[in-house]
């Protein structure tokens, strides 16, 4: 859609273009100019496709039934006004000398081009609040509370003309001691502990968590058994949290809940996050070829083995992949069990510990990035061995499966490498914080840090 409109409103103001530099530079374009095959590529392929780039970077694609139509007008304003801009620099500035002129044809190109892209986004924005109320578009949604709240939600839910999508397909009680929900074709789907596989076997897209407001803990470990799952979560809040600015509302007519979406970031972040991503691994896989050459070749003069080490690690929701690092340690290092490296680690080859204190070993998990199982800034990826370690005291660990793990993190600047279970914990609260403060700007400022730490030569 976005192509053809694109398409359709340079058609239109190529006409006006040519219009306006015929009548008011008269000496310089005497004639109005026929098209020729150099139109035809500016018009349908060049234009169109950097129009489509550009809504694509702002994140406009992305969870199309969900959007609001004030923010989606917002969001093709700013694209319309940059993308004008950037499209009246490249081909208006040489059309003529005069100031006026450009500033008055990028301006009418801007008209005309927000003109065509905002009737026809409000005509799919349209269709699509159509399709949802009319019910063929919905989210599986699956309420966990006690009795009376659920059934508030559910009624609310249910009976709102202006709540769009939601089809509660079942119920998860959040208390033993309490009836079932007492409502029709509303079943007890299980118990809290088994809500990742309810999710999964019902395709449950949202949940709504209904307990009462200082059940704290009941809460957390909702939200916990949640982390594994790609779901968006809806939470009731009590007055505290109206109070503190937690409570962000959209739709004046929906319930009050707090939303926990599984993407922490904005669409558009989210984009050029993973473009900084490719970037950045291709550039350092193409600029690093003469040290991976080196690394290889001094891995395999250390000691006989594998040049490149793989080992399966947990990452975003839970799902396991395998790392890839230069080998540092002698074969067989972990005949014992899974065990984590020290200062003093013996099973570290010499040419190991100098790959570890410049973190030259890490070097392959820029293929990893480029794979999509990691990101150049996020918490450390850790083995399903020691996840459970952790979890089984500290069970909130799992919110940092969030996010897709990193090449370096806030853990790894501020604390480096951990040698025990209790200082993974203790690194743990760094990139907690990072999760909660998630942003571009925070990654840039974590990469310049690992910088400068990679400089300093302070890995392990």
């Amino acid at each position: 859609m976005d192509y053809l409109t694109a398409i359709a409103a340079w058609l239109v103001f190529w006409l006006y273009r040519q219009h306006l530099l015929h009548n008011a530079f008269p000496s310089v374009y005497p004639n109005e100019r026929n098209w020729g095959p150099r139109d035809y590529i500016i018009s349908f392929l060049i234009v169109p496709t950097f129009w489509t780039i550009l809504h694509f970077l702002s994140g406009a694609y992305f969870d199309l039934y969900r959007k609001s139509r004030l923010v989606e007008i917002y969001r093709s304003l700013i694209v319309a006004l940059i993308g004008s801009l950037l499209v009246g620099m490249v081909a208006f500035s040489n059309d003529t000398d005069s100031f006026k002129y450009f500033f008055e044809i990028t301006l009418w190109y801007f008209l005309t081009h927000t003109l065509f892209l905002l009737s026809a986004r409000l005509l799919w924005l349209y269709k699509i609040k159509r399709d949802l109320l009319k019910g063929k578009i919905g989210y599986n949604t699956l309420i966990v509370g006690g009795n009376g709240k659920a059934t508030k939600v559910y009624n609310e839910i249910k009976n709102n003309s202006h709540v769009l999508g939601n089809e509660v397909i079942g119920f998860v009680s959040a208390d033993h001691n309490v009836a079932p929900l007492n409502i029709g074709n509303v079943p007890e789907l299980g118990t809290i502990d088994q809500l990742e596989h309810i999710i999964e076997t019902h395709g449950i897209e949202e949940v709504v968590i209904a307990v009462e407001s200082h059940e704290h803990k009941k809460l957390e470990h909702i939200l916990t058994q949640l982390s594994y799952t790609p779901t968006i979560i809806k939470v009731l809040p009590d007055l505290y949290d109206i109070i503190s600015g937690s409570v962000r509302i959209n739709n004046v007519f929906a319930p009050v809940l707090i939303s926990i979406h599984p993407e922490l970031l904005p669409d558009w972040q989210k984009v050029c996050k993973r473009a900084i991503d490719i970037f950045s691994s291709l550039l350092a896989l193409i600029v690093l070829s003469p040290l991976y050459l080196l690394a290889a070749i001094k891995v395999k003069l250390s000691s006989p083995g594998p040049l490149i080490y793989k080992q399966e690690r947990i990452g975003l929701f839970g799902r396991p992949f395998y790392i890839y690092k230069f080998r540092s340690m002698y074969v067989n290092a972990e005949a014992d069990g899974p065990a984590l490296s020290s200062d003093d680690d013996k099973r570290i080859t010499p040419w190991g510990k100098v790959m570890r204190k410049w973190r030259i070993d890490e070097l392959p998990q820029f293929v990893n990035i480029l794979q999509g199982h990691m990101s150049l800034v996020g918490p450390r990826p850790e083995r399903k061995f020691f996840i459970d370690k952790i979890i089984a005291t500290h069970p909130h660990y799992k919110y940092l499966h969030r996010v897709k793990p990193g090449l370096t993190s806030w853990g790894m600047v501020q604390y480096g490498y951990a040698e025990n279970v209790d200082q993974m914990t203790e690194r743990m609260k760094y990139d907690l914080l990072y999760i909660e403060n998630c942003s571009l700007a925070l990654d840039i400022k974590i990469m310049l840090y690992t910088i400068k730490v990679l400089f300093q030569g302070r890995g392990k």
